[in-house]
Order: structure tokens, then sequence, then C-alpha cells
């Protein structure tokens, strides 16, 4: 049967109502808890399904380009929120820093671009290459919900249930309080003299959504990540405690004026422990490059092979047609002029020195690092996009402050860089799967190429929108929103730009362990990633982990663990989005002037023994769900 076009007003309507719902939705989650989840999966189910609900025929094609537009919003969103609330977060310092909508919009959507034009040119390398090689599995899972077809409807109703359920729950704890949003060890007798005496301290956040992404992210990444968080709350920070009691270690943060035996563990890891994840987060990344520099030659070798075959007039099959190569480098060439003059004029007042190496450092960095962010999502799925902006971050910083930008003035200037590049690698690593997709799927790689403009332009103006709402309505510094990642290029990009000094032996340590990690096979990002972002998001990421785990092995028939693991994902992809969605819904209330106060209840060691009993029963019909 013949396919209808799959680009119409029908599958264009929905993939830009996808960007605008999922932007927001993974903005809210991503300030809370530092990790964007990928919205592909929800967003193609949610596809099928209104396509099967409005008895449309031969909708395939139509919901790979919703799909395809609408997962724009998490590849923006993680590049814009990782960096640019470090604005916000650094304004409470400096009055004098300023962010607004037109910056972040701009940087967002710049970055976004940027990523779309440079990842083009290696499709072919990673779509062509043998499953084998890049088994691409977020890419493998959307495509079997979007061939499921006629299972549309039945996809759909538990993943919307399953988003009713997980939406209530955060809504009702972030605008009503009705428990605590996290279980502390603190809430025993003898907690509060563990914590203040042996410096030990056990969090969990008990919230919907943070489950759904342990979930998906699945058992051994998420115990990998949990294990780096435990290593430095649990031997690093009472080690200090123990090695320096009477000890004032302030050589690069004269701020510091506590010993660190009179730290709380919370300070203390703020003070030390994150910035040997940091060191280790930047290692990762160049990890990755010196790994991807093999991935980067044949991609561009293939590329321009494939240029050359167009430019001879060579007629290429439908469904391998890109963008016309002329047409990339020319708009890669434009776009990087606008970029160097909106660096120019917008963000460093003129200073045309400043803005050719600012633009120089944005392309190289940009470039090099798309094939790392293509490579990673190919074979595990996941993007290591934050350590890969952080040592953007710390290179810029040095580099900026050797031409003669500093202060407040090059504070702004780096973090809108790294906004640039961390939002060109996110969507490289987003469209790729996009690409896959597509190349699966049957539809034209130019149908996607150019409809992948509108969905970022649409979700760089949301994410602007719903970034200065969050700001008003809690603050970035006020620790409601953690922002960690963001917090972590605040917290770098101080010191640098001020002639303070930075952390470098805690950097250096947490490199020296990220290449032991390598050394011993152990995913060092994963494991950074776990020493830098608070405890109590790590450690439900775990539990949501051993839950894929279980459901999937109570069978001996495997076909009947598969479904149940498939029926999960549904269920915490709902999680997810419901619970994001809904911390969003809540936020606009509180930004109108609907809220609660409910501090005195929390401080309340039983508000932590409710959260506990609510967190037991989400998780009993979590796993029942999946039997069903």
């Amino acid at each position: 049967m013949k396919q209808k076009n799959e680009v119409n007003a029908w599958s264009v309507t929905w993939g830009v109502l996808m960007a605008v719902l999922f932007s927001a939705a993974a903005a809210y989650l991503g300030l809370k808890v530092g990790q964007v989840f990928e919205a592909a999966i929800p967003i193609a189910i949610i596809a099928v399904g209104v396509s099967a609900a409005a008895k449309r025929s031969n909708a395939l094609r139509e919901n790979v380009i919703i799909q395809s537009i609408g997962a724009c919003s998490g590849a923006v969103v993680a590049g814009a929120i990782f960096t640019l609330p470090a604005i916000y977060i650094l304004q409470a310092k400096y009055p004098e820093m300023s962010a607004d909508f037109l910056k972040i919009f701009i940087a967002s959507l710049l970055g976004g671009v940027l990523g779309i034009l440079f990842l083009i040119p290696f499709r072919r390398y990673f779509v062509e290459a043998p499953q084998e090689q890049f088994p691409f599995p977020e890419a493998t899972a959307t495509t079997q919900v979007l061939k499921s077809g006629d299972e549309g409807s039945s996809q759909a109703k538990p993943l919307l249930f399953a988003g009713l359920i997980g939406g209530l729950y955060d809504f009702i704890v972030a605008t009503f309080g009705w428990w605590n949003e996290n279980v502390t060890s603190r809430m025993l007798p003898f907690g509060d003299d563990l914590a203040e005496k042996a410096k030990l301290v056990f969090k969990n956040n008990t919230g919907a959504a943070v489950l759904g992404l342990g979930y998906i992210i699945g058992f051994r990444y998420a115990l990998i990540i949990t294990l780096g968080s435990l290593f430095v709350w649990w031997l690093v920070v009472p080690g200090m405690a123990l090695l320096f009691p009477d000890t004032v270690l302030n050589q690069w943060n004269p701020a510091i004026t506590t010993a660190v035996g009179d730290m709380s563990p919370e300070t203390i890891f703020v003070s030390y422990g994150k910035s040997i994840g940091i060191g280790a987060i930047a290692m990762a990344g160049i990890i990755g490059i010196i790994k991807s520099w093999g991935v980067i030659k044949s991609a561009v070798g293939l590329a321009t092979k494939a240029g050359d075959s167009a430019a001879n007039g060579q007629e290429a099959r439908a469904e391998s047609q890109d963008l016309p190569f002329k047409f990339i480098a020319i708009a890669a060439v434009i776009t990087l002029l606008v970029t160097f003059l909106f660096f120019w004029f917008g963000v460093m007042d003129g200073n045309l020195l400043f803005a050719l190496v600012a633009i120089v450092l944005t392309a190289i960095i940009a470039f090099l690092f798309t094939t790392v962010a293509a490579n990673a999502i190919a074979i595990v799925g996941s993007n290591p996009v934050s350590g890969m902006t952080l040592m953007t971050l710390i290179l810029a910083s040095v580099v900026m402050v050797a031409v003669g930008l500093k202060g407040t003035g090059g504070m702004v200037a780096a973090l809108i860089m790294g906004g640039v590049v961390c939002t060109a690698l996110s969507m490289a690593g987003s469209f790729i799967t996009d690409l896959k997709i597509g190349s699966w799927c049957g539809t034209m790689p130019k149908k996607q190429e150019t409809w992948k403009f509108l969905g970022t332009l649409v979700s760089a103006a949301t994410v602007g929108g719903v970034m200065m709402l969050l700001n008003e309505t809690y603050g970035f510094a006020s620790g409601t929103l953690a922002a960690p990642q963001a917090n972590a290029m605040a917290a770098v990009i101080d010191p640098l730009m001020n002639g303070v000094g930075a952390p470098w032996p805690l950097y250096a340590l947490g490199a020296v362990i990220a290449i032991i990690l390598t050394l011993c096979k152990v995913p060092a990002l994963a494991f950074a990633l776990g020493m830098f972002i608070p405890m109590e998001l790590n450690v439900p990421l775990v539990i949501g982990g051993a839950i894929s785990w279980y459901v999937t092995t109570r069978s001996k028939d495997e076909e009947v663990n598969k479904q149940r693991g498939e029926k999960g994902n549904l269920i915490a992809s709902g999680f997810i989005a419901g619970g994001a969605l809904m911390g969003v819904l809540s936020a606009l209330l509180r930004f109108g002037g609907i809220s609660f106060d409910y501090a005195q209840w929390w401080a309340n060691p039983l508000s932590e023994l409710c959260s506990l009993a609510a967190y037991i029963l989400l998780i009993i019909y979590f796993i029942k769900a999946t039997k069903k």
C-alpha cells in the first residue's frame, strides 16, 4: 500500500505540541535532579496512540516525523539547563550579572542548529554501520513502539494512567507537601548523631519521576552512578573529616572559614567532594574524545565520499538522501557567523578579539565532541554531555582569562559559550537516534533533517520561558531546584574568572579516579556523575534500576520477562512525563501566588516516615502493574 506524505499538518502540529510539552517537563525534571530523560519513547507512544484514536491509516512515517520534531525537547533542554541557570546562581553573589530570555533563547537555538548541521555529515557512518557495532538501544525501543501500529491505543492507556498516578503523586508533594520529598537517616533517633560525629548520612528522593528515570536507565548503569555517590558520601566525606578535623582548607575559596571536622556532611560534600566529581567528569570527556578519534576520521571520510557522489550527479536512494552537502556547508558557515555576531555584540560588549577567540573555541570543540556524543548514544544510549561541557567551560575560562576577559563579564561569556556547545552536543546525540529510527522505518533523512530545525526553534523558546518561570518561582540559588549541573558550572567558573584559583588538587584527584576506572573497564562518566550529583538523587536511580531487574527476571519464560520489561518502560515513561509536567504546573501555581507552607511539617521526622510509606506503595503499584 502506498504511504502518504509523512510531512503534513497532522505530523507537524503534533510534533510541535510534543516539543512544547516535553521541553517544559524535561526542563523542570532536569533542574530538579540533574538528569534529562530522553523524550523519544514517550513521544512515540503518544504519536501511535493518537494516530490509532484518529483511525489514521499508514501512519508509521507520520509518527516518525512527530517523534523527530518532538524529541528536540530533551536535546535543547539538556543543553540549556546544564549551563545557563549558572548565570542566575552566580547572580545571587554578583548582582551585576544578568540573563534574559533573548540570551537563553538565542544560545539554545544556535547551539541546536550547529548540532544538527555538524551531525548530518556523520549520519551514514553511524546509521549504515551494522547493529553489532552500534546497537542503538533507545532507537531500537522507539522503533518497536512506532511499528506497533494497531497496538497503539493499548500502549497509550498504561502510559497515560501511569502519568496520572505519577503526576498526582509528585503534585501532592510539590504543592501541598503531604509528605517529605526525601527520606534520610536523620529521621531515626541516632541518625543525627551519626551524621554529626561520623559524617555518615543516607538520603533518598521519593519522587515518582526520579524512580521512573532509574527504571529506564537500568540497574547496571544506575548502580555505577550510585556507587560513585556512595564513594564520595561514605568514604571521601568521612575520610576528610578524619584526616583534617581541625584544619580550615580554603586555599582556593577564602569564603570557607570552618574546619573540616566542624562541617556537616552536606557542607563537606559541597566544599570538596563535588570538585573531585568535576575533575572526574572532565577527564571522562577527554577520554571520550581520544577513544572517538578514529570514529571522527572514518566518519569524515565517508561524508566526503557521499558529497563527491552527490556532486557527480549520482542518484541516492530516497531512504538515504540527506540535505545537500553544499547547503550544509553554507548553513554551517552562516550559523557560525551569526553566533560570532551574537558573541561580539550580545555577550562580549563589542570586543572583537574576545568574540573571535570565543567563536573559534566554540566551533572546534562542538565539532570534535559531536562524534563523541553520537558514538555514546549509538553504543549505550547515554550522552556524556555534562562532562564534555564542563571541560569546555574550564578550557574557555582559562583561554578567555589569558586574552584579558575576566570577572563577571567573563563568567557570562564562558557560560553562554558553554550553553551553545552543550546544546550542540546534546542535539547531535539525540538526532542520531532519530535518524536511525527513520532509517528503520523508511523515512527520508532529508525530511527529518529539514523539520528538525522547527523543533529546535520551538524547544529553545519553550525552555527559555520555563527557565525564567522556575527562577522567578523558586530561584536556582535557593536549593529547592537542585540544578546540579548548573551549580557545577558556577562552581568551576567563579574562581577561574576571579583569579581566586581553583581546587586543582581536587580536580586532579578526580581525573586520576576517572583514568583508573577506565583502565578497570568501569564506565568513568557514570561513576563521576554519581560523585557529583547529590546522593538523594542517585539512590532512587538504583531503586528504579532494581525494579527493572526484578520484573524482567521473575519468570522462567523469557518472552514474559520481555513483555513485563516493556510494560515497565511504559509505566516509567508515564511517571517521568506526569511527574515532570505536574512539577511545572506546581511551579505555575506558586508563581501565581497559590502556595502552602509545609516547612514546619517537613522538619518533623514523621513527614519522612509518611514519605517512606507512600514510596513503598508507589513501588508496589509499579511492580504489580507490569504483571497485568
